[in-house]
Order: structure tokens, then C-alpha cells, then sequence
């Protein structure tokens, strides 16, 4: 079993930590706690860089070794690092079990940076210029790097 987890920092007051467990090659278990978001969905994604110098603008475009557009986790065409919505509640609390991220092999997220965003991921399906590229999610509103937990 492979666990992960990254701290997520941001100069807007949201803070919260992320887990992901992964065990062979199955899916990948994402676990979190995220406070200082308003209730609701907020798109979630693993960007390319572990690099956080200048906050979550640093971070990179979507992981995208493939070259595809943006999409949604069910979608075949679609961003490595399109994970979709995280459905934030009053506890802050979400779970959700992915299919196609891993924690090991060339395609690993390891030392990438997962972002939540301030708004609703339109999974590429909303018309918006940015629909195809980051699902018009909004800013990036917290950030932390993905590393390996003992």
C-alpha cells in the first residue's frame, strides 16, 4: 500500500490536509478535511509542478501527460489531473475513490501539487473559453504538494 498527503497552504484562508491511498494497482482512495470554503462543489485538480514559491500560481497547468483536454474523471478525454468536484459540506469532509490517478509509475503525482479552486469545475462541458482547459473553476483558492507518508 502506497500512502500520500499534501498540506494545503493559501493567502485566502482555507487550509486542510489531503490523503490519498493507493494498493497495487487499484484505485486511489482521496480523503480530506478542507475549512475556510464556502459549502458546496469546488474543482479539484493535480496540477503538474510541485512548486509553491509564488502560492498555488506556481503550481502549473493540469497534469496532463497525455495531451488531452479538460474533461471529467469519467470522461476518456481528459486531463490526468482532472479529479472534478470535491462536495465540500459544513464539516469540511469529502471522500472519493479514483480510478485513474496513481502513486507510483511514470505517471505518478508524487512531488505534483493538488489545487481546490473557489468555484465549481464545469468538467469541460460549459461553454466558457476556459471550459477545455481548466473548467472554468476559478481562482486557486489553496494548494499543497503531494509526498509520500511513512
Amino acid at each position: 500500500m502506497v500512502k500520500a498527503v499534501a498540506v494545503l497552504g493559501s493567502s485566502e484562508g482555507v487550509s486542510g490536509t489531503i490523503f490519498f491511498t493507493q494498493e497495487g494497482d487499484g484505485p486511489t482512495t482521496v480523503t480530506g478535511n478542507v475549512s475556510g470554503l464556502k459549502p458546496g462543489p469546488h474543482g479539484f485538480h493535480v496540477h503538474a509542478l510541485g512548486d509553491t514559491t509564488n502560492g498555488c500560481m506556481s503550481t502549473g497547468p493540469h497534469f496532463n501527460p497525455a495531451g488531452k483536454q479538460h474533461g471529467a474523471p469519467e470522461d476518456e478525454n481528459r486531463h490526468a489531473g482532472d479529479l472534478g468536484n470535491i462536495i465540500v459540506g459544513e464539516d469540511g469532509i469529502f471522500h472519493i475513490l479514483l480510478q485513474f490517478i496513481s502513486l507510483c509509475g511514470k505517471d505518478s503525482i508524487i512531488g505534483r501539487a493538488v489545487v481546490v479552486h473557489g468555484d465549481p469545475d464545469d468538467l469541460g462541458k460549459g461553454g466558457h473559453e476556459l471550459s477545455l482547459s481548466t473548467g472554468n473553476a476559478g481562482a486557486r483558492v489553496a494548494c499543497g504538494i503531494i509526498g509520500l507518508q511513512g
